[in-house]
């Protein structure tokens, strides 16, 4: 078949948007069409390149696209412009987060650097961000590499921080590895025509929907929660169809295109995300009051929105609980569906300058541990165990709720 007569995008963008639960939008979105094409699972293609015996029309899309990034809605081209498996994750990541688009990237890192090349070619160069951030995201921004300036700040300062060549504004709440939270009605409103993008990760739209609170870009480390497993690495970023347009466009000029397989795993891991947060979520917050109450914790953060991320701080070395853990695996990244655990300070925000690093709350002694779904009695045995001999006179604490 002629590929300019191939709906390979045509059903899955333009698939009904009833309002249906979350929980549901998991389940279907993105598969509107199988049904019609007589299918059950999402196919997987895998074409770098696509037959069309019509070049002129080819050129036409090619122009169109170069015009304005808009998304392919009938044939596929070649797999830099676009997938329609990826289209398929893509379509139902938007619909989670409640925006007009998505679109993928090969890492959560080529998304954000396509943001900041994004608004860098408007002319719009400084970013206003409140710390903390992903380490790698806080080293791209203070780095430069891309050209940009950043303007570090609280929540309370993001409007004196802004410049008419303002072209960001970044938070991530709750944020990595602290679990401070950010109210981002108040950040959107300081923003004013400054688009807001939010770092979603550890929350998902399972616990908040940013752009329904004024944000206008909402960035995730696919890797994490939205794949679930730990055997995908992916970013996206959701946002109106202006912005997507603009993103597209830079990703299709520097190639961080998504692999198909990616997408298909994307898109089975979103279909059991709202279930598998919610489990995690409910284990984390046991563990979080059972280390509050523990007198070798000195801290524990949990955000007030819940979740499956736990931090906590120790009296003793945080190294001996990583060498101690058995059953909780010892590994960088987060979001699987086993439990992880890591020393921030010396992994995930090594590269962020100490001072910057200490700054931002994350201490020498701070773990960030990403629950899963193991029984909530095995992984306290495992964490009994590895925080090691108990004083003799315990401390009595509360629940510190990490908030902005």
């Amino acid at each position: 078949m002629d590929s300019a007569h191939t709906p390979a995008y045509e059903d899955v963008r333009t698939a009904p948007r009833a309002s249906r639960a979350l929980a549901t939008e998991a389940v279907h979105a993105g598969r509107d069409d199988l049904a019609r094409q007589g299918l059950h699972a999402p196919p997987i293609d895998l074409s770098t390149t696509y037959p069309c015996h019509d070049s002129r029309a080819e050129a036409a899309r090619i122009d169109a696209f170069a015009a304005d990034g808009a998304a392919l809605d009938d044939a596929p081209i070649y797999g830099r412009l676009g997938n329609p498996t990826v289209a398929r994750f893509e379509t139902a990541l938007a619909r989670l987060e409640g925006t007009e688009a998505a679109v993928a990237f090969a890492s959560g890192m080529a998304a954000l650097s396509a943001v900041l090349l994004a608004r860098a070619t408007e002319g719009l160069r400084h970013v206003v961000a409140v710390r903390p951030l992903y380490g790698c995201s806080d080293h791209l921004l203070t780095s430069g590499l891309l050209g940009t300036e950043v303007t570090w700040t609280d929540p309370a300062g993001v409007a004196d921080a802004l410049r008419p060549d303002t072209g960001l504004v970044m938070v991530e709440t709750p944020a990595n590895p602290t679990l401070a939270e950010v109210d981002l009605r108040a950040v959107a409103h300081a923003c004013g025509s400054v688009p807001l993008l939010v770092d979603n990760t550890f929350a998902t739209p399972v616990l908040q929907r940013p752009a329904g609170q004024g944000a206008r870009l909402v960035l995730h480390s696919a890797t994490k929660y939205l794949g679930g497993h730990g055997d995908v690495m992916a970013g996206v970023v959701a946002c109106d169809e202006e912005l997507a347009g603009r993103l597209r466009r830079i990703r299709f000029a520097t190639g961080g295109v998504l692999h198909p397989l990616a997408g298909y795993l994307l898109l089975r891991g979103l279909s059991t995300l709202p279930v598998r947060v919610r489990a995690a979520s409910a284990t984390a917050a046991e563990l979080a009051a059972r280390l509050a109450d523990d007198p070798r914790v000195a801290r524990v953060h949990y955000p007030s929105i819940g979740g499956a991320m736990v931090s906590f701080e120790v009296h003793g070395d945080p190294h001996a609980v990583i060498g101690g853990v058995e059953l909780i695996t010892p590994a960088v990244s987060l979001g699987s569906v086993d439990t992880l655990i890591q020393h921030p300070a010396s992994i995930s925000h090594r590269i962020v300058d100490e001072d910057d690093r200490r700054g931002a709350g994350v201490g020498d002694r701070l773990l960030r541990m990403s629950v899963g779904l193991e029984d909530v009695e095995d992984l306290w045995a495992d964490l009994d165990r590895a925080l090691g001999k108990r004083p003799g006179a315990p401390r009595v604490k509360g629940l510190h709720e990490a908030k902005g």
